[in-house]
């Protein structure tokens, strides 16, 4: 994760504020990402974040979703890591699933 930016990014045409990263991938090719969620597994103890990757003008880029292992250091940026156990990013798409599934009810609810 090399840096941290606040751009205006919302689907539904509102002003909320999203959080973004800039990944670098192992291609060297860099991928700006919105940041959906952190979620935190009780099973693993670990925590995972969820980065829906942007186009060059801020809007979501294919339907893919990036999960990572997220860990937060004490006076430091952030550590993204990949997740390389089938099982433990079984979990994490699980939790991520779960989020999406809150999210959707909540917006039904709203309506």
């Amino acid at each position: 994760m090399s840096e941290h930016d606040k751009h205006e990014h919302c689907d539904c045409g509102c002003s909320e504020e999203s959080v973004t990263v800039t990944l670098t991938l192992d291609n060297d090719e860099e991928v700006e990402c919105a940041i959906l969620v952190i979620l935190q597994s009780e099973e693993t103890g670990n925590e995972y974040i969820a980065l829906l990757p942007l186009d060059e003008n801020g809007e979501q880029a294919g339907e893919d979703v990036y999960i990572y292992r997220y860990i937060e250091h004490k006076d430091a940026e952030p550590e993204l890591e990949n997740i390389d156990s089938d099982d433990e990013y079984e979990i994490a798409a699980d939790l991520f699933d779960e989020w999406l599934d809150t999210m959707e009810f909540e917006e039904l609810d709203a309506k």
